[in-house]
């Protein structure tokens, strides 16, 4: 049995962002509902994943309900910024997708990583709902913020600090 879920049905506010320098930076995911916040850690990796997964995802809900309207994706980037308390609930081990078409509402599933010493049923979990909309503009933002790191080589795919970096592809030459 999980220690906790949470339900954020629905999400006032989703949103992503990154607090640190390129290099240092913390992610986080953050909602809002009402007079509460919702925030988890979560991995560079796992934001732009997430970012690219909700933008297939919403294709493939509008190739499968062609009446229902495009959801839009434009944002302020003032309003997209992490507002504190930034207090994660967890660090995010797993994160996924899912539909619900009656409500016309996309929801987040998050869950707990967890170490070894606990059993994986246990994992807290907590799901983000929110429009087609929300979801869009949260893609994104979060493609965004990952952007503003710091570039990728592109011989390695790894990321390049400004005084260089050492290409395992090059024989660890700097680049």
């Amino acid at each position: 049995m999980p220690r906790f879920e949470i339900d954020v049905d629905p999400c006032d506010h989703i949103t992503a962002d990154a607090i640190g320098k390129p290099g240092q930076r913390v992610f986080y995911l953050q909602a809002y509902q009402e007079q509460r916040t919702i925030t988890i850690l979560i991995e560079k990796a796992q934001l732009q994943s997430l970012a690219i997964g909700i933008e297939q995802f919403l294709a493939q809900i509008q190739q499968q309900n062609p009446e229902i309207e495009e959801a839009s994706g434009e944002y302020a980037e003032h309003v997209m910024r992490i507002n504190p308390p930034v207090d994660p609930l967890f660090r995010a081990g797993e994160i996924g997708l899912g539909y619900d078409k009656q409500r016309d509402r996309v929801v987040i599933f998050t869950k707990e990583l967890l170490t070894e010493e606990f059993e994986p049923e246990s994992a807290a979990q907590i799901r983000f709902w929110g429009t087609r909309s929300q979801m869009r503009i949260l893609a994104r933002w979060g493609a965004d913020v990952v952007a503003r790191g710091r570039s990728t080589c592109p011989q390695c795919g790894q990321p390049m600090e400004p005084e260089g970096h050492f290409c395992p592809k090059k024989n660890g030459h700097l680049s």
